[in-house]
């Protein structure tokens, strides 16, 4: 299964030269192209593999080094997936139909969501602190209420912040074994997301849904790690997978894992349509909000974490967008980043 860079594999031929067929599936199946696309498919390639060696805090070697094609636990993983049987996947939020149609209507009332809102305690809670976030905090005014926060924030970007509110919680980490994973899955879930949004935006599209497609990989991802972790612990294997189990288990089921929870949660037939479309773009068909929302996030995360990246002009390439707009979204989430480095060494 692709990467979720795999956008490019519709707008690419086959090279003039042959390219040895990989010995196990990669994050991005390189697709017939010309010279210019395959030079395209080569930069989300390496952007991709920075983005797993930061999330795994793992040098590339260590992703790269060759798991067992036949390795019992991705055949375990893929037979609960096939079955939809994966005991990791989180369950629909309870809330979530209800906001979903609420946040979705064009005539909803600011009081209406506030009251939806605070019929969740839990939910209250985690949407006054992400309100408050360098993310999506505008001003320096802390937002006391929920009605505050939807008066501050406007229709549009409640609903933002509702759904980092209800993922929030099946993202934080449950030991210390996966902390590291599950906060890096979080930052840049939120980051992606934030750009997607933007991206739609630039669009005139559905901003606030493509903010929730925008975060389904992160939390596809830490699933893929729970239910390996959840398989390993009843083999002689033990609980972590290795990072190239683990690169390859991404790999091929981070789409699947997307769908399964899109169709878990009820989730509108648009939502499947935007994940079908970045994993298996039509032959030339445009980038998608999303693939890009993806790019844009995954670079401006690790070049803020001092990793390997893409430079400014390479990232243009990969983009369906002008550069003065591409550039507007990377300097914008540049400032959420740092602020968020910020507030962080403020509380410390």
């Amino acid at each position: 299964m692709s990467g979720f860079f795999s956008w490019i594999t519709g707008l690419l031929g086959r090279p003039k030269a042959a390219t040895p067929k990989a010995a196990e599936p990669r994050l991005f199946n390189p697709p017939d192209s010309d010279d210019e696309g395959w030079s395209n498919s080569q930069l989300a390639l390496q952007l991709e593999e920075h983005l797993f060696s930061w999330l795994m805090d793992a040098e590339l070697h260590k992703l790269n080094a060759a798991p067992k094609d036949a390795d019992p636990r991705l055949e375990e993983l893929e037979r609960r997936l096939h079955r939809r049987d994966m005991k990791e996947l989180p369950r629909q939020p309870g809330s979530l139909p209800q906001l979903l149609q609420a946040l979705s209507s064009g005539t909803i009332e600011r009081r209406q969501i506030t009251n939806i809102i605070l019929s969740d305690p839990a939910l209250t809670d985690q949407l006054l602190q992400i309100a408050n976030s360098p993310f999506f905090r505008r001003g320096d005014h802390h937002i006391e209420s929920v009605d505050q926060a939807v008066f501050v924030l406007g229709i549009d970007g409640i609903r933002s912040v509702t759904a980092a509110a209800v993922i929030r919680p099946m993202m934080a980490a449950r030991n210390s074994r996966e902390a590291l994973f599950a906060q890096r899955a979080w930052r840049w879930g939120l980051t992606c997301a934030r750009a997607t949004e933007m991206v739609a935006k630039c669009h005139g599209d559905d901003t606030s849904a493509h903010f929730v497609v925008g975060l389904m990989p992160a939390l596809a991802y830490l699933t893929i790690r729970r239910e390996l972790a959840r398989i390993g612990r009843n083999s002689s294997t033990g609980p972590d997978p290795d990072p190239a189990l683990l690169r390859l288990a991404l790999a091929r089921q981070q789409w699947p894992v997307c769908q399964l929870l899109a169709n878990a949660w009820g989730l509108p037939p648009k939502y499947h349509a935007w994940l079908l479309i970045a994993e298996r773009p039509a032959p030339r068909q445009s980038h998608s909000a999303l693939t890009d929302g993806l790019l844009l996030g995954t670079r401006e995360v690790l070049r803020h974490s001092r990793q390997r990246n893409l430079p400014e002009e390479e990232l243009f390439q990969l983009i369906n967008l002008p550069p003065e707009k591409t550039e507007h979204i990377s300097q914008s989430l540049a400032t959420l980043l740092e602020e968020g480095r910020a507030s962080t060494a403020r509380v410390k």
